[in-house]
């Protein structure tokens, strides 16, 4: 979710395109993959004892769904937690989507803020203060009310160091409360958050923030429920276990029915939830399974009503035999590797731009993804609001020459002497494509011979934390249609940056950014702080994605949109007939 992960989700997420197996195997998950093998068991016995009886005939997963109002939806990799204040991830808000719900929430056609949890909200002193007016109906899936003092609690809970919070600095748009992040203001009734009663919530700015509403539906910011937490032990402890079935106490749409690790969440409709009678799903599987090909064939076996992702090489069959179930959806994206500036050779900036020259990224869009992604020399996706970071086309050739010269003034001409270098990517078919394409060009016309590895996704999550990588593949989905939903996380207090680059010009542009309300001074600030991070080359971006999944007509109200939120209150499944 970005500060979308890190798509990390990231926030980072799994999106991508790999090889299908052309095997005729409806199912078959590949071997040594434990959780694979897991959730394939688990699927075919629950298809087992949902057999029609007395025909013969063993009902899908989504015929099953369609009768009761099911949904069972991919979400790529297995998740790490249901907290959604540490959550980093696009697979995160997925779920944690379906269970919490912020002040406010998202229209499903363009996603522009509509009322939540408050009904309304009034803003006032030339745009610093917010007060929201809660909705008396508001319920926690315990049956307690939902209060203001309970979004206050969050945010207090949120900027205690002691959680560590990855996406804390996201709520420093209030005023005190980077201070208290920061340890140096200690008393919390400092922060601009009051909740003078139980209906009233009063957020005031450090400064005028037009993005503020669309900003509230990133999950940090979401309301947790204390008392439940505590049961469980510390609500700043980390290692707190009450987002867990029969634990988690959630005021979403739905509620937390169970939680089969490496295999799926499921969730049930909340009839606690205030608006209970316009939801129409009666419950969500979310599975998780991380090979695209996998995924895909569990589609076409009737188990999946819609995927995360599709392989490339199925692209075209299915604009010839079911265009009606392929959809590519615009979304803002980006495929990058982040570079650990702490290791031999990386340290060099020379070197950083030389491997970033060195990626023909037109061959790897063209070559492998066929799915309308564009080139990334830039971070932020073009047209991220009004945003455009200014890019000169260049010919690849004379970008190769380019590298080469960058690498002899860094001491390694022909890449000779270099220290070894690894590349890092979440095992996918998808990611270990794009890395060894890339291996094959550094090594072809640089002379840099590199290493490639591949680790489960959370595995490599905890090496992104600890900074136990060399080169790391990694996405950033947007948490909200801004730029400095991108280059936020770069800045160096942020919780997301992992790369050891720090830039006090480049954390200077984004604070003046973020304190101007004129949209051409301000995307200037924008264009200065994006060209100093590639000019330093912590990160290589390589392409900006677009959405390629498949989704089956009986799923109403999917709507594409740019961050690839869905509001589940407005989609039902409409079985053909």
């Amino acid at each position: 979710m970005a500060a979308s992960q890190t798509l990390p989700a990231d926030h980072a997420d799994q999106r991508g395109f790999g090889n299908p197996d052309p095997s005729a195997a409806v199912i078959r998950a590949s071997r040594g993959k434990a959780r694979s093998v897991n959730f394939w068991r688990s699927l075919f016995l629950l298809v087992g004892v949902v057999a029609f009886a007395g025909c013969g005939k063993r009902e899908t997963l989504v015929e099953s769904g369609n009768r009761t109002q099911v949904l069972h939806r991919s979400v790529g990799q297995d998740l790490k937690d249901l907290d959604p204040h540490l959550a980093t991830t696009a697979a995160d808000y997925n779920v944690l989507s379906a269970l919490f719900e912020g002040l406010v929430a998202e229209d499903p056609v363009d996603l522009h803020p509509v009322p939540g949890v408050a009904a309304s909200w009034d803003v006032t002193d030339g745009g610093l203060t917010y007060t929201f007016h809660l909705r008396p109906e508001a319920r926690w899936s315990n049956g307690d009310p939902v209060t203001a003092q309970d979004f206050a609690n969050a945010f207090k809970r949120v900027l205690t160091p002691a959680l560590a919070a990855p996406n804390a600095p996201a709520l420093y748009l209030i005023r005190g409360a980077e201070d208290f992040h920061k340890e140096r203001e200690k008393d919390f009734a400092k922060v601009g958050i009051a909740a003078p009663d139980a209906r009233t919530l009063r957020l005031t700015l450090a400064h005028p923030t037009p993005s503020f509403l669309s900003q509230l539906n990133q999950a940090v910011w979401f309301p947790v429920h204390l008392a439940s937490i505590e049961k469980n032990g510390s609500a700043t402890d980390r290692a707190n276990t009450w987002a867990r079935p029969g634990r988690l106490v959630g005021n979403g749409p739905f509620r937390l029915e169970a939680w089969l690790t490496g295999q799926e969440i499921v969730v049930t409709k909340a009839a606690t939830y205030w608006d209970a009678a316009t939801v129409r799903l009666a419950g969500i599987h979310f599975h998780t399974i991380e090979g695209v090909d996998t995924e895909e064939r569990a589609y076409r076996a009737g188990q999946l009503h819609l995927t995360d992702a599709l392989p490339a090489g199925k692209i075209d069959s299915y604009q010839q035999e079911a265009p009606g179930q392929l959809r590519i959806d615009p979304l803002l994206n980006t495929f990058f590797y982040r570079l650990n500036l702490t290791r031999p050779g990386l340290r060099s900036v020379q070197v950083r731009r030389a491997l970033s020259l060195g990626i023909d990224r037109n061959a790897i869009v063209a070559k492998i993804l066929r799915g309308g992604q564009l080139p990334a020399r830039a971070f932020t996706p073009p047209g991220t609001a009004s945003y455009t970071f200014p890019v000169t086309a260049t010919d690849h050739a004379a970008e190769v020459a380019t590298a080469r010269q960058l690498l002899a003034e860094a001491g390694y001409p022909d890449g000779k002497g270099l220290p070894p270098i690894e590349l890092l990517y979440n095992t996918s078919e998808n990611h270990r494509l794009i890395a060894e394409a890339i291996q094959e060009m550094w090594r072809r016309d640089l002379g840099v011979e590199i290493r490639v590895a591949s680790q489960e996704f959370n595995s490599t999550l905890e090496a992104r934390r600890s900074g136990a990588y060399d080169i790391l593949r990694s996405s950033w989905s947007a948490d909200y249609i801004d730029p400095a939903s991108f280059l936020d996380i770069f800045r160096s207090d942020s919780g997301n940056n992992f790369t050891g680059w720090s830039s006090p010009e480049y954390d200077a542009a984004l604070t003046a950014a973020g304190r101007t309300a004129v949209p051409a001074e301000r995307n200037a600030l924008f264009q200065k702080a994006e060209a100093l991070l590639l000019a330093a080359a912590p990160i290589i971006p390589v392409y900006h994605y677009t959405h390629v999944f498949v989704i089956r007509p009986e799923v109403k109200g999917w709507n594409p949109t740019l961050l690839d939120h869905h509001p589940y209150k407005t989609v039902w499944l409409e079985a053909a007939r």
